[in-house]
């Protein structure tokens, strides 16, 4: 195989571990979102603490139980790279749903993760998302951006 064909294939396994934890987040399927994290995942996400190593399936289903419903959640413009067993995308990320107290939520978020190629299967290893925040001297998250 080419590296490009290599390169197309490693994008393609990449996209399809993308499409699944988006389906299993959408669904509330906390271990989808599992099996594809490495050993070791380290995780920077928009909820504390600052960092997190111990997303689990417990922690995932805590979470979800806040939701009604499904889930909506998209990924727009995703860039992935890859060469040899490390890759990383980003991508802007769009989550919106109804909390148990009737609240509506309509969030876009930035999101890289990075993956390691272990045994043959594409496994993410970092997730990190973010929203910037307000330099006004609020310092508020700027969560009411959306892309242009």
């Amino acid at each position: 195989m080419t590296t490009e064909n290599s390169r197309a294939a490693d994008e393609a396994q990449i996209r399809a571990a993308i499409d699944d934890c988006v389906a299993a987040l959408r669904t509330k399927n906390a271990d989808g979102i599992v099996s594809h994290h490495a050993a070791g995942f380290v995780q920077f996400s928009l909820a504390p603490p600052l960092i997190s190593t111990e997303a689990d399936a417990k922690g995932l289903n805590a979470w979800f139980a806040t939701w009604q419903g499904p889930l909506g959640y998209e990924v727009h413009d995703l860039s992935i790279t890859t060469g040899g067993d490390a890759a990383f995308c980003h991508s802007l990320n769009r989550l919106s749903g109804t909390k148990t107290d009737g609240a509506k939520a309509d969030i876009w978020f930035r999101q890289t993760l990075c993956f390691r190629k272990i045994e043959g299967a594409w496994k993410i290893v970092h997730e990190h998302e973010s929203v910037p925040f307000y330099m006004d001297g609020s310092f508020k998250a700027a969560v009411d951006l959306k892309p242009e």
